[in-house]
């Protein structure tokens, strides 16, 4: 059952300004676009996923979809608006115990973390069940995580309270990926555009290796010095690639799903 929870230590300092409308607002459409898209592509898990986005002129406050809505059914105003305290301070009912705990640490710990993803993705999750690395750099698309990539190695149970969500976030180091073994992923971004970008291609990884792997065939795995030149020339132009991505996403929803915008 959802209910209100505190966080432990001290939230980020609460900025003066007042909200800005037009900039929760574009917020609000770009978060509810990447939960209808990533339903599309069936990286949630039932209503048990989460999404938290601060927003850009309030440190202090972030957006996260609320406990019993499916993905593919939230819409823009119906993102909870929430303090770092366990407050909502927009929105209809709460956000659900795991994601609070674990999303307003990871925000209050990694302020450069403006956007976390929290899925159970099945092909990310299911090289998080498997001993040693879970990412091989044997596909293009994997070569862009090269450096990125934090794993937690202790599965401690659902996270019910503060201590947990900052041991999650301690063990993110400065990475932008965490797999969190025998659960699931966490990905981080400065902008909701990234985090998107990258939860999708971490999860178009995930399977093109499952599926190498199901073959029984030896995986070939490119050379380091390769490794390395592909992830700098992934991450010149990342952001402006992600930025399109969502741009192209929130398309193809205004003209199928306009309801998102609700």
């Amino acid at each position: 059952m959802a209910h209100a929870v505190t966080a432990s230590g001290t939230p980020p300092v609460r900025a003066n300004e007042p909200l800005n409308a037009d900039s929760v607002r574009r917020a609000r459409i770009d978060l509810a676009a990447c939960l209808r898209w990533a339903a599309r592509n069936g990286l949630e898990e039932g209503i048990c996923n989460h999404f938290s986005a601060v927003l850009p002129e309030r440190p202090d406050l972030f957006l996260v979809n609320p406990y019993g809505l499916a993905f593919a059914e939230v819409t823009a105003s119906s993102l909870l608006l929430c303090d770092f305290h366990g407050n909502v301070v927009e929105g209809d009912g709460q956000p659900e115990a795991t994601a609070f705990h674990i999303h307003a640490e990871l925000h209050r710990l990694k302020p450069n973390a403006r956007a976390a993803f929290h899925t159970h993705m099945p092909y990310a999750t299911a090289l998080a069940m498997l001993e040693g690395q879970p990412l091989l750099w044997a596909g293009q698309t994997a070569l862009r995580f090269y450096g990125r990539i934090a794993v937690d190695e202790d599965y401690n149970g659902l996270a019910l309270d503060a201590s947990e969500g900052e041991r999650i976030a301690r063990s993110a180091g400065e990475a932008d990926v965490v797999f969190l073994k025998n659960h699931g992923v966490m990905v981080l971004g400065e902008t909701i555009a990234e985090a998107w970008d990258d939860l999708y291609y971490l999860e178009r990884a995930a399977q093109a290796q499952v599926l190498a792997m199901s073959t029984g065939r030896t995986i070939k795995t490119v050379p380091e010095e390769i490794v390395k030149r592909v992830a700098a020339q992934e991450a010149a132009g990342r952001a402006e690639s992600a930025r399109l991505h969502l741009e192209s996403v929130k398309r193809v929803l205004a003209r199928d799903e306009p309801t998102f915008l609700a």
